[in-house]
């Protein structure tokens, strides 16, 4: 049941044409203490239509503001509070929970309508960084949000799989390649036979005229460079399938820059109709003077295309291929300009539809506070953070706990888990210190921390040989009430993510959900007391399914045994 809006519709109903309910709804608050109430409406608002001082417009308002699901309304200095019957309330919340289940907190808002999310995107033949995996679970978990909205997120995996970079790997391995090793290890050799490349090319300049005419030819289709870029994709998806197995990501699109390879000359004959294009230095540009913008590079001066031209194809054929009513693209925040320019243009060319693409910008991944970068060797490789992160929950499993069954896959989902929230857990745009150290503790605002919660439910509802009953509701306990509110809140949780794109919103959900029943577990035998033990067990149940359904949006699991 949606409480707050329960409360602005009842608010709505005192302040007549004034503000609309949805006006009223995204200015209440929750206060920030308990004994303030459940809901506060800050009369602010109605000062300048009113011309009373807010605190006077509260005490008139708050003896009109009447529901059966009210406790009592007050005015608190220029607020109007609400306090909730936490009795009915308590009741609706946990039957709401036991008979919904992982459903709860969702909703319809979405109407099924299609959002594509343009997530991960690596670099074929590159190592795949830990500065990689913001944009992998950051994209996974806003589909997640999407989709608990009531949407049909798209996962697109738009691989850097074309470009000039191909021609140099094409040339060095021609030159230095060995085809075994390459089998062996794919993406270690690559990367050496790339890096090998510009060492030498630094000598022997040659070598970039050479890797420009191996390009060159892959563009028109020469059949023998054409294999070898396919080679090189084929093994280097393989390796980040591996990865993306770890990592619970899956993808309903992998068509990357090559794909969009014979969609970009339309995209410049349609500019070109349109007379956007104007020649700068010999390239053809649109220019963005108006917008204070510098000018989108579409063509250069010897026919090729670029970044920009091929986003532009790939804007339009998705519109096309998934008629999307959202299109987000879950990509670093140095690229912001880009995407800037390619609303722009595509609103230029009479796209109306430009304006629902979205750039979800994501901070950077530090380690040591510096950028993490492949060529100065400041860099960690996600498999092998994962790997570790997986090895060091093993080992901490079979000092503490070495019976426990299942092991491995306990190991698995607290090592992955721990990787996933420390990202999550932070603003998107905030950056990222890397610490293995942090991501694994078991007390925190960590994975494992909530993890381990979610199993010490089960292990009291095992104790107490639980079994779901709606004919016990009534929780008595005093302390019951700060969890039932966060229940309570949920499904505002769940709009706000998505209307943020934020999944640190449902992060900090399930930190304060958690944290608020261990200290209930401080002062309550759940237990010891016959009478109670049923309702106070529905409660911990209720408490670890909203959990698990906020670890699962994260892109967690939640083991039921540590």
């Amino acid at each position: 049941m949606d409480y707050k809006r329960i409360v602005a519709v009842q608010l709505s109903t005192c302040l007549g044409d004034i503000l609309r309910v949805e006006e009223i709804e995204k200015v209440i608050e929750k206060p920030k203490k308990q004994n303030l109430g459940d809901f506060a409406f800050p009369c602010f608002v109605l000062a300048k239509h009113w011309k009373k001082a807010p605190n006077v417009i509260a005490n008139e308002l708050a003896p009109k503001v009447v529901h059966d699901l009210f406790q009592k309304v007050e005015a608190v200095g220029p607020y109007v509070n609400v306090f909730l019957d936490q009795k009915q309330v308590s009741k609706q919340i946990l039957d709401e929970i036991l008979r919904l289940g992982n459903q709860y907190g969702a909703n319809k808002n979405g109407k099924g309508e299609t959002v594509t999310i343009d997530l991960s995107s690596p670099n074929i033949a590159k190592a795949f960084s830990m500065g990689h995996l913001r944009s992998t679970v950051i994209g996974n978990s806003i589909a997640n949000i999407a989709e608990k909205n009531g949407y049909r997120p798209v996962r697109i995996n738009h691989l850097g799989d074309w470009g000039t970079q191909f021609g140099k790997l094409i040339v060095a391995y021609r030159k230095w390649g060995d085809e075994d090793a390459v089998r062996k290890n794919p993406i270690s050799e690559l990367m050496k036979l790339y890096l090998r490349f510009h060492e030498e090319a630094a000598d022997d300049p040659s070598l970039e005229e050479a890797a420009r005419e191996a390009f060159k030819l892959l563009e028109e289709g020469d059949a023998e460079n054409f294999a070898l870029w396919e080679w090189f994709r084929e093994e280097s998806l393989h390796e980040f399938m591996r990865i993306y197995d770890l990592l619970g990501v899956q993808f309903d699109s992998f068509a990357g820059e090559a794909f969009y390879n014979d969609k970009m000359e339309a995209v410049v004959k349609l500019l070109e109709e349109k007379g956007l294009l104007v020649e700068s230095d010999g390239a053809k540009v649109v220019s963005l003077e108006e917008e204070g913008l510098p000018p989108c590079l579409v063509q250069k001066s010897d026919g090729a295309t670029l970044y920009a031209t091929r986003d532009l194809a790939t804007a339009i054929y998705r519109k096309k291929e998934y008629n999307f009513i959202k299109s987000l693209y879950v990509v670093g925040s140095e690229q912001s300009l880009h995407f800037q320019q390619l609303k722009l243009v595509l609103e230029k060319a009479g796209f109306q539809w430009a304006k629902d693409m979205e750039h979800v910008s994501f901070g950077m991944m530090l380690r040591d506070g510096k950028k993490m970068s492949t060529r100065k060797g400041h860099v960690v490789l996600l498999e092998d953070a994962l790997t570790s992160a997986i090895d060091r929950i093993r080992k901490i499993i079979e000092e503490k706990n070495p019976a426990l069954g299942e092991k491995e896959k306990v190991s698995h989902d607290v090592g992955i888990g721990a990787v996933i929230f420390h990202d999550l857990k932070h603003f998107r745009t905030n950056d990222v210190e890397f610490s293995m150290e942090q991501m694994l503790n078991f007390e925190g605002e960590t994975g494992p921390y909530l993890q381990y919660t979610h199993a010490r439910c089960h292990s009291l509802l095992r104790k107490g040989e639980y079994t779901p009953s709606t004919e016990a509701l009534e929780v008595e306990d005093e302390e019951a009430w700060p969890i039932l509110s966060l229940l309570k809140d949920f499904d505002q949780v769940v709009k706000l993510a998505w209307r943020e794109y934020d999944p640190s919103k449902i992060a900090r959900f399930a930190l304060d959900l958690a944290r608020t029943l261990n200290q209930y577990y401080a002062h309550v035998h759940v237990l010891s007391d016959e009478q109670n033990k049923t309702a106070r067990l529905n409660l911990i149940f209720a408490t670890a399914t909203v959990l698990k359904e906020a670890l699962r949006i994260l892109g967690l699991h939640a083991p039921t045994e540590m």
